[in-house]
């Protein structure tokens, strides 16, 4: 459990080091965001490849490979550091970028305020200008929906005029070029250049001339061309008024300073009256100058008969609600009907006589006269070739005639006579061509001829062909769905199949915060580029570990940072409560992880995981005596029970003479009146022999084990050296302890002569004795003369104290005189001899030097007797090199 703890305690401290990994890396969601294109390119470069000329050996090359995947891995171990803190620590950099964007709303809610503290202002007119000064001030906010991608500060933009959409400049001006030669591509040769074909805007179709298209970049208001870059301004801002016109027109002008999207409602104050006229005149907003005084209406409505009732209001009043009961305009029925429409037709035939007096009218319901009968006057025969004045009551006549109206077909005349009805259908046969003109047939004129030849025609959309059997050419525009996947990557396309690129999607996404409360709208596709808003709620989660509410932090996404409240579970053994930090969700770094062979293969595990463990051990402080009560400890409750001190025990045995060595242990007291220093059955035993003091001079241990009192006396005999040290005496230990010096003295003695020699070197002649012999030597000794002639006997005391001493005699003198004279005559002739030699030699020398030779000379000379070497030299040095030669001969021979 212990190693448990000291392993949380190691990843959380490396969890939080960590976050002091890792592109970064709000850059990825996981551990690796930040590292993965770095890992691409380390790989890269590591990878096999062509060894340039003079390449390193195998041992650089992988000390080189080694080294790039330190460098990568220290990369992503920053990366996941970085990664780490972001995710378990409240950054206090994120609380001053909600202080900064804290302030930012209050400035452009200052901004407006104006537009709203008088009368009746209306805020929901502002959104939207308050909503295009806020992205402008966010930064990544404003979005090209052409390219789907962020709008920067140095950045040329166009804005448009009718939904104040910002877009960059090369993208607009090449959507106008597209769009102008995708409408003008259909046209001929001779109708192109002539007209001024319109492009419009990407998301509000609103169309503009082809003299519109944007060549210049210019701030909001349209003052400044190329508006400088200001940190200080809102972008693309000249920082001047804006001074354009409101809409609807008002007279007056906005007076902000240049800004992104439409102007604000007029915050000038004039006097009007209500659209009733009734109320006095009041000053109020421009925007707002018509009001309601809320009074019934009271004008009179259409129906003549009543007023309106309605509050005061713009516009026309509405048709009456009220029903009446009203005839209709033939006056023959009347029904329930709206007071607004008083006129109204009934079903029935209006049946009056005509003034031919033989016919009725047989028009519906009607107003006014039923007219003169129809058949009265001069008609026409059927064929329209002939008239007849007729009664009324009689019918015309056919006239004979052939009826030459022209057919359905259009070409051929009817050939019967003048007939009543329809002439009947043309039946000549004749030769026609199909509507496309690629094939004839002869059939009868009434009948259609359509070929079957599909068209292989393109249509409009320049992608499908028209595929319509016997096409006369006017090929119908694509009827099929567009189906292309739009920019966001989200939607696709659903206008009917086009030429070009689509129009941007006109969706919007809301990026929500993790709870909800807190949103950005985004054009759709920039959702996934777009952080989510940071939301000032507190996180609603339930918590994920035992406590009824967790700490309160804001909103987040992920999951909740570990919760760092007491445990304050009751710990089962003892009762107490956990007082450690909350350990339900604890974060455990893996052991025996598969390591990666390399920066390219992605781990399959996390490196660490969360988990519950246990409450650690109880450490409430229990004071607790030990097992041999030497003290009383405060002890962790965990650890609470019988426990050694570690000291030794240290109570008296019953030899009373040592103590109980045995580490500090438990000791059941026989007699509770005994006591602590009294040892029990559980103490040691005295094994060790009788440690105490001995009589003085007694060598010999105690006979009995440790004991206590007195030990006996000592009966062993003890082997001793007399005073001379040759004779081994044996002696009871305790006569030779308890006796003094003088019985000491006598129990040492041998009897016999002292063996010791005096410094005469005579034997001591005293029986066996201590100390030092006493100097009263009487043995004879023979004493001579110096010259060694004379000898005589005398006692040895007397001639140690030098009493007595013999001198040399006459002869004696005579004697040494002769012998000092043979001495000197011997070294005399020695001393002859030797010159005698040195010039014998020095004449041999200068001779050799003179080179002369005398035959037969007689000389002096000194026989130098020469050595065996010297005078067989010339012999024995042939007979060496023979013996030489023969053996190195007989030893080849051996080896060959």
């Amino acid at each position: 459990m212990e190693a448990s703890w000291r392993q949380v305690a190691g990843g959380r401290g490396r969890a939080r080091g960590r976050a002091t990994a890792a592109p970064s890396s709000g850059n990825g969601i996981h551990l690796r965001g930040a590292g993965g294109g770095r890992q691409k390119g380390s790989v890269g470069a590591a990878g096999p490849g062509p060894s340039p000329r003079g390449a390193a050996t195998p041992a650089a090359a992988e000390l080189m490979s080694q080294r790039k995947f330190e460098e990568i891995k220290k990369a992503n171990q920053a990366a996941a550091k970085k990664l780490v803190e972001e995710h378990f620590s409240s950054s206090s950099e994120e609380e001053g970028d909600e202080d900064f964007e804290g302030k930012r709303g209050k400035i452009v809610a200052n901004t407006f305020t104006s537009y709203t503290t008088q009368t009746d202002g209306d805020v929901r007119e502002l959104e939207r200008t308050r909503q295009y000064v806020h992205e402008a001030f966010q930064a990544g906010a404003m979005t090209c929906l052409i390219c789907i991608a962020s709008v920067k500060r140095n950045q040329a933009v166009w804005s448009c005029s009718g939904c104040f959409c910002i877009f960059h400049m090369p993208c607009i001006q090449k959507w106008a070029k597209d769009s102008q030669f995708l409408v003008s591509s259909p046209l001929t040769d001779d109708d192109f250049g002539k007209r001024d074909y319109p492009w419009p805007c990407p998301k509000c179709r609103f169309e503009y001339k082809r003299s519109d298209t944007p060549s210049r970049y210019y701030c909001y208001c349209g003052k400044v061309e190329d508006p400088p870059l200001d940190p200080w301004l809102v972008p693309h801002s000249c920082g001047q008024v804006c001074e354009r016109e409101f809409k609807p027109p008002c007279g007056h002008k906005c007076l902000l300073l240049c800004h992104p999207g439409p102007c604000p409602p007029c915050p000038k104050m004039v006097t009007t009256t209500c659209y009733c006229k009734k109320a006095k005149p009041i000053p109020r907003r421009c925007s707002a100058k018509e009001w309601s005084c809320q009074l019934p209406c009271g004008r009179k409505l259409l129906c003549g008969q009543h007023k309106c009732e309605n509050p005061c209001h713009a516009g026309n009043c509405p048709p009456c609600p009220r029903v009446s009961r009203q005839k209709c305009v033939c006056g023959k029925q009347v029904a329930e009907r709206s007071c607004a429409s008083p006129l109204w037709h009934c079903d029935q035939v209006c049946g009056k006589t005509l003034p031919c007096g033989n016919h009725t009218c047989e028009q519906v319901c009607h107003v006014g006269a039923c007219g003169e009968c129809p058949r009265s006057g001069k008609r026409f025969c059927p064929c329209q070739k002939s008239k007849f004045s007729l009664p009324c009551t009689e019918d015309v006549p056919t006239c004979g005639d052939s009826c030459d109206k022209v057919l359905e077909c259009g070409i051929h005349r009817c050939s019967q006579r003048c007939h009543r009805g329809p002439c009947e259908t043309c039946r000549q046969e004749v030769e026609k061509h199909c509507r496309c003109g690629k094939h004839t047939k002869r059939m009868p004129c009434h009948k259609p001829y359509i070929c079957e030849t599909k068209c292989v025609k393109m249509r409009d959309c320049q992608k499908h062909q028209c595929r319509r059997k016997c096409c006369p050419g006017n090929c119908p525009p694509c009827d099929q769905n567009c189906g292309r996947t739009l920019g966001c990557r989200n939607h696709k396309c659903p206008s009917v199949c086009h030429r070009g690129s689509c129009y941007p999607c006109p969706e919007t996404v809301d990026v929500k915060c993790n709870c909800g409360n807190t949103k950005v709208t985004v054009p759709c596709g920039r959702e996934r580029t777009t952080r989510p808003p940071k939301c000032k709620e507190q996180c609603s989660r339930p918590p994920t570990c035992h406590h009824t509410s967790q700490e309160k932090h804001r909103c987040h996404f992920g999951s909740c940072p570990p919760c760092h409240q007491p445990c304050q579970k009751v710990l089962e053994k003892c009762g107490h409560l956990c007082p450690a930090p909350c350990h339900d969700q604890a974060l455990i770094k893996q052991t025996g992880r598969h390591q990666p062979t390399g920066p390219w293969e992605q781990p399959s595990e996390p490196a660490f995981i969360q988990t519950a463990l246990p409450c650690p051990p109880c450490q409430v402080p229990i004071p607790t005596e030990c097992l041999g009560k030497h003290e009383v400890s405060p002890l962790p409750c965990h650890a609470v029970g019988p426990y050694s001190c570690k000291r030794v025990c240290g109570r008296t045995l019953d030899c009373q003479n040592h103590t109980c060595l045995k580490e500090c242990h438990k000791v059941t007291e026989i007699d509770a009146c005994v006591g602590k220093n009294k040892a029990g059955p559980e103490c040691l035993q005295c094994e060790e022999g009788c440690s105490k003091s001995r009589p003085l001079g007694c060598p010999h241990p105690c006979v009995l084990p440790c004991h206590p009192g007195e030990c006996p006396p000592c009966v062993q005999m003890l082997r001793i050296k007399c005073h001379c040290k040759i004779t081994s005496l044996y002696v009871e230990c305790r006569k030779i302890t308890t006796a003094d010096v003088n019985e000491k003295n006598l129990l040492s003695c041998c009897k016999n002569q002292c063996p010791k020699e005096l410094p005469c070197g005579h034997r001591c002649k005293e029986m066996c004795h201590p100390g030092e012999c006493p100097f009263n030597c009487n043995q004879k000794v023979k004493l001579r003369c110096p010259c060694k002639r004379i000898k005589k006997e005398l006692q040895c005391n007397k001639v140690r104290e030098n009493q007595i001493s013999i001198e040399c005699d006459a002869t004696c003198k005579e004697v040494k005189r002769k012998a000092s004279e043979i001495k000197e005559a011997e070294a005399k002739a020695a001393l002859e001899e030797e010159k005698r030699k040195q010039q014998a030699e020095l004449e041999a020398f200068e001779n050799r030097l003179k080179g002369r030779r005398k035959k037969n000379r007689k000389r002096d000379e000194v026989t130098v007797e020469l050595t065996l070497w010297q005078k067989y030299k010339y012999y024995l040095l042939p007979a060496c090199a023979v013996v030489v030669l023969a053996f190195a001969w007989y030893i080849a021979h051996d080896v060959a």
